[in-house]
């Protein structure tokens, strides 16, 4: 039995990476959606939440659309001591996040959601992250040779200078890379049954 068509709710060209690995065929929709982060909800709460509301404000665009798509959202976030660090707005911000991440384990959190007809399902997957201490030096010319402004805590585990400064991960790589495919995979399948 073939998967329904999937339509990726994000831009992402990290999840369009990832997503490509399953091999299943499918088709991005690019979709403005406030990711709004509600101090009274857990970390895990809000990335599914706003993963929802991706995929909810993508299926108005397929709504009499005859294939019966799944529509699949997805929040990044990276936490440390319960603080959520998101996309940093210039280098000055992207260095305070990566001065924080020094020598320590922090989590990085994904929330996906599948949404077909009126069926949503949604789940987070987390996974822990030590870095290695870098230098201020180090740290500055990661910022300004590998772009991190569009990664979540300012650093993408792929990019080749940071990949030598991980010193652990405790979960799924491509979690941190924005999509836990395994995750999805699973979810998918129970779709598809």
């Amino acid at each position: 039995m073939a998967f329904p068509p999937i339509i990726l709710a994000s831009q992402s060209p990290r999840r369009k990476e990832i997503l490509q690995l399953s091999g299943l065929s499918f088709s991005t929709v690019s979709i403005e959606t406030p990711e709004h982060l509600d101090p009274a909800e857990s970390i895990e709460s809000n990335v599914r939440r706003i993963a929802e509301e991706k995929a909810k404000a993508a299926i108005q665009s397929f709504q009499n659309d005859t294939r019966d798509p799944v529509l699949l959202g997805a929040d990044t976030v990276v936490a440390i001591d319960g603080r959520i660090l998101g996309k940093p707005a210039n280098a000055a911000e992207a260095l305070e996040m990566l001065l924080q991440l020094q020598g320590r384990t922090h989590e990085v959190h994904t929330g996906f959601a599948l949404l077909q007809s009126a069926h949503l399902y949604s789940e987070c997957a987390t996974t822990e992250v030590t870095l290695n201490k870098m230098t201020e030096e180090e740290i500055l010319h990661y910022i300004n040779t590998a772009a991190p402004f569009d990664k979540a805590g300012s650093y993408g585990i792929q990019d080749p200078v940071m990949a030598c400064f991980v010193s652990s991960i405790t979960g799924c790589y491509y979690n941190v890379m924005g999509l836990p495919l395994s995750r999805v995979w699973m979810a998918l399948q129970k779709l598809r049954s």
